[in-house]
């Protein structure tokens, strides 16, 4: 079973309580279907669960069949320079049938940032290192496709559908009760 390599940390885009019992990483691709499919269960996840579950997000962009997959994600990047991380990451999930640069500047805009700023950062390649650490930390703990997620820093290798994704989570939890 893979494992987890590169620890969460303050550098991690994160959503809940660092004292929950259950961490779920997601290495994810927003112009990825399979992303998509699974943003809603981790939405659900996250309500069936809340307080004791923690969601953190890592960018894992396939540019090579995604191409707008760098450019989605120095979009969230660059909300999450503005304290907007979450919310931009939500905007790109939920229009990702609509992704192109021009919209992405209008989802900018409709979080109160700078459609100019944006475009300058991504023409700047400003948060590709950011982007690149995660990538390359997904490759060591043995991330080859989107989404993949990490239940207590071990893969889940399981389906994306939120009951499949509850019960190894409730599987979690009866092991760290014993």
């Amino acid at each position: 079973m893979a494992i987890l390599k590169v620890p969460i940390s303050q550098e991690d885009h994160i959503q809940g309580s660092p004292h929950s019992l259950i961490t779920l990483v997601e290495y994810g691709d927003y112009e990825c279907p399979f992303c998509g499919l699974a943003y809603p269960a981790v939405k659900q996840l996250q309500r069936h669960f809340q307080e004791k579950l923690r969601v953190v997000f890592r960018n894992f962009p396939l540019s090579e069949i995604h191409p707008l997959a760098d450019i989605a994600a120095e979009t969230a990047e660059f909300a999450a320079s503005k304290g907007k991380f979450w919310e931009m990451h939500d905007l790109l999930y939920e229009h990702q049938n609509q992704l192109s640069a021009p919209f992405l500047l209008e989802l900018a805009e409709s979080l109160n940032l700078s459609s100019l700023d944006l475009e300058l950062a991504i023409k700047a390649h400003a948060f590709q290192p950011k982007i690149k650490s995660d990538f390359l930390g997904g490759v060591r703990s043995g991330v080859n496709g989107t989404p993949t997620f990490y239940i207590n820093e071990s893969r889940y290798d399981g389906s994306y559908e939120t009951e499949d994704l509850i019960k190894a989570i409730d599987e979690v939890f009866a092991k760290n009760s014993l």
